[in-house]
């Protein structure tokens, strides 16, 4: 223990490593949690939290990203893979990004390009993107390409890649290598985290006070494809041993609330407390994810932890998910799926959260999956198609989502006109109001399309009866049309009979919930915008805007803001 509390930070990784040798894998579990809180003892300088570096905190039943020690939306954008690779390329568009209202940007970082020889680090490109993004007045997610993207390995360094006999692959059915690390290598473990923690400590000393980056994605997209777990020797060797102590023990703690398609998993096989994966959890495809899982969040919290120690600021992990129909091995498997997010919780208790990037119609099916269980919603990736436009407000309304990051953002054609422009200058101004209401039960989201064309919400002291703006007869004639738009909102009570309704394409109307005698009547509606937090009030919209007080409407073709004030009567 002196010699690694003696040596330098380049050192000691080297150090633990030879630990490592010396004992037994699984053996070695207490000794590293006790060797890394004496590291951040020793580290307190860089690793202690201050007030203002971003961090999470409660708010009643939502999760918040606090910066600067105030609570902050993500209206943010995911570059393509490769854009920030150079810092030329992303000169021009940096204005683009700025004219779509964002506020963050996802930005890669490469591990070939950040160590391309072993133990020489070069952060020109993460220095250049702090700067750039702070002279755009724009705050960075940095997403750690490492050992795996999508799956893959493709951004390890050559001298990675090149030396499979240190930096194990993982392996087929038949023995044959896969573009793929194995998760069951310690020298590729332990090469990554020194990597990551070069890397958090470089953060520390050139953003440690300006604070433009504000989390950290470990890793992208998670899995094994196309089989669903390695078989390599050692991961053979592993998988017909007992089910680690740590999972057991978390099973059995956590045994009422579990995610349910989980925990049918373990009680069809048995509820066992003892015995090999396939004993614990079946024979089949299930049982392959399932041990995978286990062993990738492993690897990926031994990461987080060492970075941690240098700068903690929040990181999560991120997940492709499952078409339908798909069995384990056709999609990215075993990463932080919905019905795996027990065993990365138990396997890797220092990731902050798991995200999914959801690009499949049903948006909605996969917020609810993901904000469940405590764990908060935050959208990394997701298509930036139209319905983008409409998707955010529902996550940030419906889910307290942290934020939502449209992919290949600097793709959009037109910035000025886009819907997701708009939608994100109306939230820009709702931030300050949807900040004070998340976790309170005073707001909601609404998304409605065809097939789902009303949705009923209770809020406040009314139930609020939301339509597609297409149902209504006077809606441009468009009724009859085989597409509809998706369309959708945000909904916040912000007084006793007082709403704020701000969106694109819906028709509210109210129905008093204390007397079912009673009618609700429209005081006035009024059409504004917030500027600092402030409600500036512009048209009064009593007259034909509300059909003659009929109902709050924002048309299909563009977004807004409005605040409705309610009686009641007979």
């Amino acid at each position: 223990m002196n010699r690694i509390l003696s040596a330098k930070w380049s050192d000691r990784l080297t150090i633990l490593s030879e630990v490592e040798g010396l004992l037994k894998r699984y053996a070695l579990t207490v000794c590293i949690i006790c060797i890394s809180a004496a590291m951040c003892v020793v580290s307190s300088e860089g690793a202690e939290q201050s007030n203002s570096i971003a961090h999470l905190r409660k708010q009643g039943g939502a999760t918040q990203l606090i910066v600067d020690d105030k609570p902050f939306l993500i209206l943010g954008g995911e570059l393509g893979n490769s854009s920030t690779s150079s810092l030329e390329y992303m000169k021009p568009l940096w204005p683009k990004l700025v004219k779509l209202n964002l506020n963050t940007v996802l930005a890669p970082v490469y591990w070939d390009l950040i160590e391309p020889e072993e133990g020489k680090f070069n952060f020109t490109l993460v220095d250049g993107l702090i700067q750039d993004a702070r002279h755009y007045n724009l705050r960075l997610v940095l997403l750690w390409f490492a050992s795996w993207k999508n799956s893959m390995s493709c951004y390890a360094p050559v001298w990675v890649k090149t030396n499979q006999e240190r930096f194990g692959r993982a392996q087929d059915k038949d023995g044959k290598g896969m573009e793929i690390l194995s998760a069951f290598s310690s020298e590729n473990r332990n090469a990554d985290a020194r990597a990551f923690t070069a890397l958090m400590r470089h953060i520390r000393e050139v953003d440690g006070q300006e604070h433009t980056i504000i989390m950290i994605q470990v890793e992208n997209e998670i899995g094994m494809i196309p089989d669903a777990r390695d078989h390599s020797i050692m991961a053979n060797n592993l998988f017909n041993k007992p089910v680690p102590k740590e999972l057991m023990d978390y099973l059995l703690h956590n045994k009422d609330t579990l995610i349910p398609e989980f925990s049918k998993v373990w009680k069809e096989a048995g509820l066992k407390t003892s015995g090999t994966w396939q004993e614990i959890f079946g024979k089949g495809l299930g049982t392959d994810e399932i041990f995978m899982a286990w062993h990738y969040a492993r690897y990926v919290n031994w990461i987080v932890e060492l970075g941690k120690a240098e700068y903690p600021l929040p990181m999560f992990v991120n997940a492709a998910l499952i078409r339908p129909n798909y069995k384990p091995g056709q999609y990215p498997s075993a990463g932080p799926l919905p019905h795996l997010m027990d065993v990365w919780r138990a396997g890797a208790p220092l990731i902050d959260f798991l995200s999914p990037d959801i690009y499949f119609a049903n948006f909605a099916e996969w917020c609810r999956k993901y904000h469940r269980s405590g764990n908060p919603l935050f959208i990394p990736e997701a298509s930036r198609a139209e319905e983008s436009a409409v998707n955010v407000l529902y996550a940030i309304g419906q889910h307290d989502a942290i934020g939502f990051c449209p992919f290949s953002i600097e793709s959009i054609r037109d910035p000025e006109n886009n819907p997701l422009t708009k939608s994100y200058e109306v939230l820009s101004q709702l931030a300050p109001l949807i900040l004070e209401n998340q976790g309170k039960d005073t707001m909601a989201g609404t998304l409605l399309d065809k097939d789902n064309q009303t949705q009923q919400i209770q809020l406040g002291n009314f139930m609020l009866n939301v339509c597609h703006d297409y149902t209504w007869v006077w809606s441009s004639g468009r009724r009859e049309s085989k597409q509809w738009p998706r369309v959708g909102g945000i909904l916040i009570t912000v007084g006793p009979d007082e709403y704020v309704i701000a969106g694109t394409g819906i028709i509210v109307t109210f129905t008093p919930n204390s007397s079912p005698d009673s009618i609700a009547g429209i005081a006035g509606i009024q059409e504004g915008k917030y500027v600092d937090g402030r409600w500036l009030p512009g048209r009064w919209m009593n007259g034909d805007q509300s059909h003659q007080g009929r109902h709050l409407r924002i048309p299909a073709d563009s977004f807004g803001i409005q605040r409705i004030k309610l009686y009641r009567y007979r």
